[in-house]
């Protein structure tokens, strides 16, 4: 089903697999990416990185102030 996603899609397989994790992002985080509200530092490149099924994880990592910044 990927494969043949991404040979209709003419991307590759791979990416196309990091793009689809994007679906396990907490509610919270899909309002705040909508809402143009992501943190400084916070891009696409992270988060197509692994990252935690977990919401509350998710969200502590991708919405958590920056302490520096604090």
């Amino acid at each position: 089903m990927v494969r043949d996603l991404a040979r209709a899609e003419k991307i590759n397989e791979a990416y196309l697999c990091r793009v689809l994790r994007l679906t396990l992002l907490s509610p919270r985080i899909s309002e705040t990416i909508l809402s143009g509200r992501l943190p400084d530092g916070v891009e696409l490149a992270n988060l197509l990185k692994p990252f935690p099924v977990d919401w509350a994880k998710q969200e502590e990592a991708f919405l958590a102030p920056d302490p520096i910044r604090n």
